[in-house]
């Protein structure tokens, strides 16, 4: 995909938000994070769009921060997947996002704006919600109510539902525990929320590295469940993963359309690698026997991200269950 300037677009674990008549689509730079420089980042970047068609960069809005290297900022801190929301109240921006840390640990950090492109300043640093390592994450504000719900995953173990203090830059305490699992790849990741006729769906991903796994979408009547999982919702993908990608979040247009944005992080990875990947994750997890050309890609630490590419899916309804089909090519006037 590429921008008005007909430059490539970088937006990796990336989200719309709807800001006065405007769509910013905003996520990780990932351009120079390559092998050869070892950055993971290069702060978190946006482009905006009238028509959700044509993209124009509007730059870095929360940038790197290459000379503090204690920062979350830090080019080689492993800072993934920012999630902005707009306080219904102050209209503040409030920014979530995860940083995996040197100690094995995964903690949040939170920024704060006045103003979508900023400037963002640090308002909770690092800190582990309800005691817990949290990954792949979503923020969810209710249009109605104004609450605020943090669903992220417990690291290898299970995905959470808690809520988020009146500012938005907190969890209370009150929380909801959902789809335990042993271990990688079957623990649910990358979760990304939508609602559709009054009812609150979820969709999430298997654990396996940077291969792609298995999507799968769940259904609830509250946030905090019970959710009831749908199973796999693409019948003409034979690997279930998506189109070979991982869904980061879903934005939903004024017409009721739901668009799924996802990232594809390996594009050249062939179907019978991916299931060698998730048969090599499950034995690293189950005490079984690796698979020495997994392992060594694995060992070889992160891939060349910034050859990612981005994969838009579509979300309908068949019989009152989600189904996700590819197109070829998609607008928001038609489902071409």
């Amino acid at each position: 995909m590429f921008d008005a300037e007909g430059n490539r677009i970088h937006i990796h674990g990336g989200s719309i938000i709807a800001v006065d008549g405007q769509y910013y689509w905003y996520g990780e730079d990932k351009s120079k994070s390559t092998p050869a420089t070892g950055r993971w980042h290069s702060g978190v970047r946006a482009y905006r769009s009238s028509d959700l068609t044509t993209w124009h960069d509007v730059g870095t809005i929360i940038p790197a921060e290459p000379d503090v290297p204690d920062s979350p900022l830090h080019p080689e801190a492993m800072m993934d997947r920012p999630h902005i929301v707009r306080h219904p109240r102050t209209g503040n921006f409030v920014c979530w996002m995860k940083v995996m840390h040197t100690d094995g640990k995964q903690r949040s950090w939170v920024y704060q704006a006045e103003h979508f492109q900023g400037p963002y300043n640090l308002v909770r640093p690092g800190f582990e919600p309800l005691g817990m390592s949290a990954g792949d994450f979503d923020l969810v504000v209710d249009p109605e109510t104004g609450r605020g719900y943090y669903f992220f995953e417990r690291v290898h173990s299970e995905l959470i539902c808690a809520d988020l203090t009146d500012d938005l830059t907190d969890v209370t305490g009150t929380f909801s525990s959902h789809f335990p699992h042993p271990h990688p790849p079957f623990v649910r990741e990358a979760p990304a929320y939508f609602r559709h006729d009054g009812r609150h769906y979820l969709i999430t991903s298997g654990t396996s590295w940077y291969f792609p796994n298995r999507s799968e979408i769940a259904v609830a009547d509250d946030y905090h469940g019970p959710w009831t999982v749908l199973g796999d919702p693409h019948p003409n993908d034979a690997t279930g993963t998506s189109f070979h990608s991982q869904i980061s979040s879903v934005f939903t247009l004024e017409n009721g359309r739901h668009i799924a944005l996802a990232d594809r992080w390996l594009p050249d990875m062939p179907d019978d690698m991916i299931r060698r990947a998730w048969d090599a994750t499950e034995a690293q997890f189950a005490g079984g026997t690796p698979d020495p050309e997994i392992n060594e890609i694995v060992q070889a630490g992160a891939p060349d991200t910034s050859s990612a590419r981005h994969v838009w899916l579509e979300i309908q309804f068949q019989d009152h269950r989600p189904v996700i089909e590819w197109q070829d090519a998609w607008s928001p006037e038609s489902n071409k």
